[in-house]
């Protein structure tokens, strides 16, 4: 029995060979520059497709590649940056699934461009007035980007945000 055992041991110890050899990875800049234009590119495409199936969304696109569309206007104070802007907002995937929601009856406060929130929303914000409601559909490279948020947001995933700017103090 006991020399079964130093039998099975050996074995076990012998087969975890640790002369494994390492792979050079063969990565550079320019396939860098390929994958994202390819993420980019298929996330076009789904925004387009999400857009058609929602013409009612009159979208105006931003040289970032943000998409937003104000359906409820005001003549409220233009969002500017370094203002805090307090807002309402739900966050969904394209598909439609919502990943947050701000809690009812609350507001959640941000300075503009002072602050780690998106860029996407901080953009988006920016083309606001104070009472507005709008949609924004950002790009992941405008959002959460390679990473994700760590928790419900998975990573290389546009967003689209409906938000009402409530409030804007200097």
């Amino acid at each position: 029995m006991k020399s079964t055992i130093i039998i099975l041991i050996s074995i076990v110890l012998f087969s975890c060979n640790s002369n494994t050899e390492k792979k050079e990875i063969d990565w550079d800049k320019q396939k860098s520059i390929e994958m994202n234009q390819r993420i980019a590119q298929k996330e076009k495409l789904d925004i387009a497709m999400y857009l058609e199936h929602r013409k009612l969304l009159k979208m105006k696109q931003t040289g970032s590649g943000l998409y937003y569309g104000v359906y409820k206007t005001s003549e409220g104070d233009s969002a500017k940056s370094g203002m805090e802007a307090g807002v309402r907002y739900v966050i969904t995937f394209l598909n439609g699934d919502t990943c947050y929601v701000t809690p009812k009856n609350e507001i959640v406060y941000f300075k503009i461009d002072k602050t780690d929130i998106e860029s996407g929303v901080q953009e988006g914000v920016k083309k606001m007035k104070r009472g507005e409601k709008a949609v924004l559909i950002v790009p992941s490279h405008l959002a959460h980007g390679i990473t994700g948020d760590n928790n419900k947001i998975p990573p290389i995933t546009p967003l689209v945000i409906d938000i009402e700017l409530i409030k804007l103090h200097n």
